[in-house]
């Protein structure tokens, strides 16, 4: 069974929500909690479902998300025969290297899907952060003998009024109805940008689609074959926790969450660690002065100021008198005597000079853009 999934990533997701988070390097790149970027969930994700030949589908903005990943060594995907296919924006004629949707997406990179042998394929979007079993979800797949099998979350914090996509499950899991960006969703089941295929049958469905001039795969190929009930679309609810990235509070909101030992722990476990991009630093320094109190600190950071409940990456100096609360500072952000954050995101290198206060309110947090100093 483990050798019978080939993974495809598809990280060209919409998010203009994500405004100054997303300017240089695209959602699955985003720096997450302390150390990781938000590629690296789906990523460990699939790794541990025994997949080993993925795909990734790039889109703008992906420089960093290729120097991230490298070879693939970090996820142990860098052997003869599988690992890590980067697949960059095709540039044609008439192709910018910017997909209209994942139809589009997925059509152009056919040549990953003829080439792989195995059976069935895992698409997923990139800036959702969730733990599932892909094999259990193969198991079910087959035992209902669904075409398809899309998954969804019951959770309410997925629920967005005018955006997302939303299911009418049957008692039997059979998807009968879709809605797409309602003003109010309708249908408490959140389809979550992952789904199971047969990789034959995509390739066949994906060339008919095309061929009929869609670009847009869910608004277009799969609510086709709902409506017209030509394919069995399955479902498979998606279990424990799950975050959608789509929006500055939607990234904040999910990075504090991980403050909390359950969640922590329900995401990473020792029997199946999250995998990340190594780099060697010296431990945390912890110098005369400094207060902590619930926060994740990455290495090479140096704290001589006051940090509540907070997230700070690599390569951080607190100086002394300064006071971060609430807020996430990524990596080689310099916070100066004598600052008060309260509710911010500091992106990479920014620096914050003596006596600056940032404060906002928690659901609409302060985005202070990379290498800015105020």
């Amino acid at each position: 069974m483990k050798k019978n999934v080939v993974g495809l990533i598809y990280t060209g997701e919409r998010v203009d929500e994500l405004k100054e988070l997303t300017r240089y390097r695209s959602a699955a790149a985003m720096p997450m909690l302390g150390r990781y970027r938000l590629i690296d969930f789906i990523l460990s994700v699939m790794l541990h479902s025994g997949i080993k030949n993925i795909g990734i589908i790039m889109q703008k903005n992906y420089h960093s998300l290729m120097d991230h990943l490298g070879s693939g060594r970090e996820w142990n995907l860098h052997g003869k025969r599988s690992g890590l296919t980067i697949l960059p924006p095709y540039m044609t004629g008439d192709k910018t290297g910017v997909y209209e949707g994942l139809l589009d997406a997925l059509h152009s990179n056919l040549n990953f899907l003829r080439r792989s042998t195995e059976r069935f394929i895992v698409v997923s979007d990139s800036n959702v952060l969730y733990k599932v079993d892909f094999n259990d979800i193969v198991a079910q797949h087959l035992d209902r003998q669904s075409d398809i099998t899309l998954l969804y979350s019951k959770n309410a914090d997925l629920r967005r009024n005018g955006s997302g996509r939303y299911l009418d499950i049957s008692e039997n899991g059979t998807v009968e109805k879709m809605e797409f960006d309602p003003t109010i969703p309708h249908f408490e089941n959140t389809y979550i940008g992952a789904f199971l295929i047969r990789r034959e049958l995509l390739i066949d469905l994906l060339d008919r689609s095309v061929a009929a001039g869609q670009h847009h795969f869910s608004r277009g190929m799969l609510s086709q074959m709902v409506i017209e009930k030509t394919h069995r679309v399955g479902s498979y609810e998606c279990p424990g926790s799950i975050w959608v990235i789509d929006s500055v509070p939607a990234f904040f909101k999910t990075n504090m969450d991980f403050l909390n030992d359950e969640v922590r722990h329900q995401v990473f476990q020792d029997e199946k660690p999250i995998w990340t991009k190594l780099r060697d630093e010296m431990p945390a320094r912890y110098l005369e002065g400094a207060h902590v109190n619930n926060a994740l600190i990455a290495d090479g950071c140096v704290i001589e100021g006051t940090v509540e409940n907070s997230i700070l990456f690599r390569g951080v100096h607190i100086k002394p008198g300064a006071v971060v609360k609430n807020s996430i500072i990524m990596q080689d952000a310099v916070i100066y005597r004598g600052v008060e954050l309260e509710n911010c995101i500091l992106d990479k290198q920014t620096t914050i000079r003596e006596g600056v206060r940032l404060i906002a309110p928690r659901a609409y947090p302060i985005v202070v853009a990379k290498n800015m100093t105020i």
